[in-house]
């Protein structure tokens, strides 16, 4: 029930406002490059004024689909606000010829509001259960699913309003539709993740306003019919899909009140006429006695929704805070980006394509060079690799996927990705199972102190003295190198020492020794395939 006229205590730059009223600012802005923006300076001139940054404040948000007349709806807040929340409805809705003023409206199939507007003049008004005063402020937002929002922009109004707002109405037309309760859980459950540190529930009042109500016969207007028709539509039942508990569930995790408001059809001028002002005269009987019904439930002092975060009660200047915190947040790449239904299916649809692809060249390549199998030549393994990378890509191709080729590039270019890595994986293992491999360090060493011995010896008859000695100290350094290495693997000391061992026997396989190998092997290789055939 609303007070009094006298307890509602407007303030001084209020009274002046009866000759220069107040207006409609932007504090965020929508960019072109599909980014959003505080305007901390247009924010600030609202909520830190003298008579509003201590006091706490009461946020009220409209949000929904494009052109369905939410800013339409915001100036009837402002004329119930603006005449001091009297008890009548005549008392405030004005005159019949009044056009209606305040945030900027019109009809038509154009998006008219972007971003997130807020009205410059806050109300202030004794709070009846508190006894102290308190700021109202009024919150425009962009219209959802318009021509030139991306899911994205969509998400981060409807989050960033909700996060922001202690009453968020969902303003949708006709009735809920399933699609209308999706949205609502992918909108809410954006702004969740932006509040992780939230351990209750996120989000404080949801109001459900169902625009054109045609079922009055089913479910009466207003909040009655309004509870009986949410009750139904979020019940689960014994049998429903998981996903449609799933979306029911969430909703009611989120928001710490729910409620509904079945609102009818303002009348076919106000549909039709392009010259629609807002007069009264214009608009229905039944749509004028249901706004006198669900405007004060909002508004009057005694149903104000205090802003609070984890219980705490917000002032302007903690609003202020929160507001960029929160735009911080979407501003960064912290969030997931959400998408689109369609492009969520062609992702998953891409995934399993990829997840198979790669799942029959692990098993193709795993007959070949798994575990149990023995060692094969790195030639052959990777003739095995390009035959099986080239089918698991034929397969990724061949299988029928949602988005188009252009959409599948990238899950391609992931999937190449995937095979290289997976491929690399073989070959160590592999590698792995050439004995060779195990003991290259000492074959190595053994190799040079043999080969140094001999030239040593040679050149002891024929040769200089300076590579008579040369020799020598290779000899000598070989020999202790594979002492040092046969202790630390032995003993398991020393093995730094073991590491510098084997990194320079491996460069000096990789350098000298490989070329050698791979010559020699492949030619006792031919000569087992003549001596089979024969």
């Amino acid at each position: 029930t609303a007070l009094p006229i006298s307890d509602i205590r407007m303030t001084a730059v209020e009274d002046v406002a009866r000759e220069k009223p107040g207006e409609p600012i932007q504090v965020v802005v929508a960019k072109d490059d599909h980014e959003f923006e505080l305007d901390v300076n247009a924010l600030e001139s609202v909520l830190l004024r003298d008579d509003v940054k201590d006091k706490k404040v009461a946020v009220i948000a409209v949000a929904g689909a494009f052109r369905k007349g939410k800013s339409f709806l915001l100036n009837f807040f402002l004329r119930y606000l603006s005449k001091g929340c009297p008890h009548s409805i005549d008392d405030w809705i004005g005159a019949d010829d009044e056009p209606l003023e305040g945030f900027h409206w019109r009809g038509g199939s154009d998006r008219d509001t972007t971003g997130i507007l807020m009205w410059n003049r806050p109300f202030i008004m004794r709070h009846p259960i508190t006894n102290e005063d308190v700021a109202v402020l009024l919150l425009d937002t962009q219209g959802a699913f318009d021509t030139t929002s991306t899911v994205k922009d969509c998400a981060t109004v409807f989050a960033l309003s909700t996060m922001i707002s202690s009453v968020q109405v969902y303003n949708i037309s006709s009735m809920i539709r399933e699609d209308d309760l999706q949205h609502l859980q992918l909108f809410a459950e954006y702004g969740r993740l932006a509040l992780a540190e939230s351990s209750a529930k996120p989000f404080q009042r949801l109001t459900f306003l169902i625009r054109d109500w045609s079922y009055a016969y089913e479910h009466s207007y207003g909040y009655k019919g309004g509870e009986e028709y949410l009750k139904k539509l979020l019940k689960m039942k014994e049998g429903q899909h998981e996903q449609l508990k799933l979306v029911r569930e969430h909703i009611r995790e989120c928001f710490e009140d729910l409620a509904c408001f079945l609102l009818p059809h303002p009348g076919l001028t106000v549909a039709e006429n392009p010259e629609f002002k807002g007069r009264l005269s214009d608009i229905d009987e039944k749509f004028k006695n249901q706004l006198g019904e669900f405007i004060p439930s909002v508004l009057a002092p005694r149903s104000l929704v205090l802003k609070a975060v984890n219980g705490t009660k917000l002032t302007g200047r903690g609003l202020v805070e929160c507001f960029k915190s929160y735009i911080k947040i979407f501003q960064q790449d912290e969030l997931p980006e959400p998408k689109s239904v369609l492009e969520a299916t062609a992702e998953a649809n891409n995934l399993a394509a990829q997840a198979a692809a790669l799942d029959f060249y692990n098993k193709q390549m795993e007959k070949i060079c798994g575990g149990g199998k023995p060692f094969i030549s790195p030639t052959e393994l990777e003739t095995h690799h390009a035959t099986n990378s080239e089918r698991a890509f034929q397969q990724f191709k061949s299988t029928r996927k949602m988005g188009g080729d252009v959409f599948s590039e990238r899950y391609q270019d992931d999937l190449d990705a995937q095979i290289r890595a997976a491929y690399d994986s073989f070959a160590k293992q592999n590698d792995g199972k050439n004995i060779f491999n195990a003991f290259r360090s000492p074959v190595v060493l053994v190799t040079i102190i043999v080969v140094a011995w001999l030239l040593r010896y040679l050149f002891s008859f024929f040769g200089p003295l300076v590579l008579y000695n040369l020799f020598g100290w290779t000899l000598v350094l070989s020999v202790l190198a594979l002492v040092l290495w046969m202790f630390a693997r032995t003993t398991g000391q020393l093995r730094d020492a073991a590491r510098v061992v084997d990194w320079a026997t491996d460069l000096l396989w990789d350098q000298v020794f490989a070329e050698a190998y791979a010559r020699t092997a492949t030619g006792f290789a031919k000569q087992a395939i003549k001596v089979k055939t024969r």
